[in-house]
């Protein structure tokens, strides 16, 4: 079972900004979560976060979160690990 990979207007904004390299990069790895939402590696945020997930890809951050009933991944936020943090 595959879910659906959504990006938010404001992640894929801060995609749109960063070097093409990286952000292939980062692209790819994002749609690897269609098939595998929580890989290694991943954190759960803290309880108040409402299940979002945090996953380092390089120097750089994506927040996401997992809706598992409608196999949807919602990219909320993507950003240099400095800009990225957990709230």
């Amino acid at each position: 079972m595959t879910y659906t990979v959504e990006i938010s207007s404001s992640a894929a904004q801060s995609l749109a900004k960063i070097d093409t390299t990286t952000r292939l990069r980062l692209v790819g790895a994002i749609e690897l979560l269609a098939v595998d939402p929580r890989p290694p590696g991943v954190t759960l945020l803290r309880s108040g976060d409402q299940g979002r997930w945090r996953a380092r890809i390089g120097d750089y951050r994506s927040v996401y979160a997992v809706e598992d009933d409608r196999l949807i991944i919602l990219v909320l936020r993507v950003g240099h690990r400095r800009e990225v943090n957990e709230h």
